[in-house]
């Protein structure tokens, strides 16, 4: 037996779903008033031939729900009353204005769904008082019981769909950030790195000309990698269902490569590690790197200084990440001022994986940037390298 296709078999939408509860409701209605004039007789011709037309208009404004749904929902609660009054025929065509009123309510128009239930109610009362053939107490009981549980369902349906749209649009906001994050630590260490090079090389060029053609040679070899990393990012955009990345991604195991990009720009860069080291979740290995990439940037733009220390300790829940620099101390301000997201970014980076970050100057003299990141499930201790 061949398997079953669902893509073969799809429920219609749209003005095709209109269309085929029209139909459908059209069909149940008839079959039920013409077995009721078969089985108890029914009206004059005249009578019937409005019957009939009322069914028909009630049924086929079902296709304008979408459109006018109030309008129609207060159509079909007036022309199926006016179908009641005029036949002897107790078809079901009271289920078209409880379709109606059930899309009324799921579309958040609650007021008026409200208001269309409560005249139902009040005119099926009204017959009951006024002795409206077979409808009792308990039919109008039963009916307010379903138009309030048809109105209720809407509501949920309705509460249900905004729901689903705000969680929507909180990922798709949620997916810019990480996208501008990525791309502004991708592009502005790099780019930071060219410039601070660049002014070196310009004030060296007539002092020491092979000092400048060193930094000429970092400019070209920073901008290869601003290139390569971001068009790594980009192709991670755009990609689908293709194979996974060959370029490593980034992480601590390539803080080596940010501290060699820092001494081109002039800092005395180095990496401290105590506890046994271990392998970090991506997310967390990432955000540990971009914190360290963004730290050094701010320092080689704004604090002037000349050292810098980045200690990463393992502990038993986490990594304890720090940098410091000798620097003038000022490089959260230089960040905040110039409308930079450095600080903002690592901080959100930092709680984006449970942890928290702090930055500032140092007693001592310099500036600090101190991270806590929770390793989660994973972070078992890695073997040794020399071992």
């Amino acid at each position: 037996m061949p398997p079953f296709d669902q893509t073969r078999f799809r429920l219609p939408r749209g003005a095709r779903a209109d269309a085929a509860l029209a139909g459908g409701v059209f069909v149940l209605v008839a079959l039920g008033a013409e077995g009721q004039r078969l089985r108890n007789g029914g009206d004059s011709l005249p009578l019937l031939i409005a019957s009939w037309l009322l069914i028909m208009a009630v049924c086929g404004a079902l296709l304008f729900r979408r459109r006018y749904p109030v309008a129609v929902g207060w159509f079909t609660v007036l022309a199926t009353g006016a179908y009641y009054l005029l036949s002897d025929i107790d078809g079901p065509l009271i289920v078209v204005p409880i379709v109606a009123l059930y899309a009324v309510a799921a579309l958040g128009r609650l007021r008026a769904a409200i208001a269309m239930a409560a005249a139902m109610v009040i005119v099926v009362a009204a017959g009951t008082l006024a002795g409206g053939g077979d409808i009792s107490g308990t039919v109008v009981f039963m009916l307010t019981g379903w138009l309030v549980a048809v109105v209720a369902l809407g509501s949920v349906r309705h509460s249900r769909v905004a729901y689903a749209e705000e969680e929507a649009r909180l990922r798709a906001t949620e997916e810019r950030l990480r996208i501008a994050r990525e791309l502004h630590d991708v592009i502005g260490h790099n780019v930071s790195m060219i410039n601070v090079q660049a002014g070196a090389a310009l004030h060296r060029l007539k002092e020491n000309p092979a000092l400048a053609e060193d930094a000429l040679d970092a400019i070209k070899a920073g901008s290869r990698e601003t290139l390569r990393e971001l068009r790594a990012t980009l192709g991670m955009l755009r990609r689908v269902d293709e194979e996974a990345p060959t370029a490593p991604a980034p992480g601590l195991a390539r803080a080596d490569e940010l501290v060699a990009s820092a001494k081109l720009a002039g800092l005395a860069a180095r990496i401290v590690r105590t506890g046994v080291e271990r392998s970090l979740p991506a997310p967390v290995d990432l955000a540990a790197y971009r914190i360290v990439q963004e730290s050094l940037t701010n320092a080689a733009r704004h604090s002037g200084a000349g050292r810098v220390t980045i200690r990463l300790a393992y502990g038993n829940g986490g990594l304890t990440l720090a940098v410091e620099d000798d620097g003038r101390g000022s490089a959260a301000r230089s960040t905040s001022a110039g409308g930079g997201s450095g600080i903002a970014g690592m901080t959100e980076r930092a709680r984006a994986v449970g942890g928290e970050l702090t930055a500032g100057p140092r007693p001592e003299g310099g500036f600090a940037v101190r991270a806590q990141l929770p390793y989660g499930i994973t972070g078992e201790p890695m073997e040794r390298r020399d071992r």
